[in-house]
């Protein structure tokens, strides 16, 4: 199981937050404690800067981008796609997150602080990597938080055609056939043709807490 890490010393709050209103708060801290009561609460953090550098932001977009499995749609040329590919999990959580932050990428936002933040969340056993392989090389993947049945993605990667987009099929097939929730943050056409749809922040919270409640899928129980 992983391994509950001491309690944050901040407040996190979405009393305040307004109707249509993404960013909720800056400041805090990125430990393990305070990055684990903030998914908790339907929030995650991404800094305000350039390339999310500078003060740390505070999110719960309104409304949500999410994929339900049972939404999942998967087009004959992925599914083809898919075939090409082996999946592993948790064998390179620092490659994917790294490529996830590689310096060229467009609306790159991960930063060698929040790396370092989610590096230490997988060594606890919360964050994970859903990793696409094609003949001994990693061409693509996501990495994200799990808390029961709650999978929040972070970032995704490809290098080959269709990659990322079979890392998270792949990790649907991780979390079905429960009742899971993988959250996106924000709904993308690129998503959406996936079945990732948006719901209200109040309608969001309402599912993380019946999330959070399913047991953790056993691919990401370390025990």
């Amino acid at each position: 199981m992983p391994i509950e890490p001491p309690p944050t010393p901040w407040h996190l709050d979405l009393g305040l937050a307004q109707p249509g209103e993404d960013l909720i708060g800056i400041g805090a801290d990125l430990e393990p404690g305070t990055l684990l009561a903030a998914y908790r609460s339907g929030i995650f953090p991404m800094g305000l800067g350039s390339r999310g550098g500078g003060v740390m932001g505070w999110w719960s977009p309104d409304p949500r981008g999410v994929l339900f499995p049972r939404d999942l749609r998967v087009s004959r040329s992925l599914r083809r796609s898919s075939a090409t590919f082996e999946f592993r999990v948790d064998t390179a959580f620092d490659q994917v997150v790294e490529a996830c932050a590689a310096p060229g990428r467009k609306g790159r936002w991960i930063t060698p602080t929040i790396a370092r933040a989610y590096g230490e969340l997988h060594r606890l056993g919360w964050a994970h990597s859903v990793e696409t392989w094609q003949d001994g090389e990693l061409v693509g993947g996501l990495y994200g938080v799990a808390v029961g049945g709650l999978f929040a993605g972070e970032s995704m990667f490809h290098r080959a055609t269709d990659a990322s987009k079979a890392a998270l099929v792949h990790l649907v097939s991780l979390v079905s056939p429960t009742d899971a929730l993988i959250d996106v943050q924000w709904r993308t056409d690129h998503l959406a043709t996936l079945g990732v749809r948006e719901v209200s922040r109040t309608a969001y919270l309402q599912l993380v807490e019946a999330a959070l409640r399913l047991p953790l899928p056993p691919a990401f129980d370390t025990a």
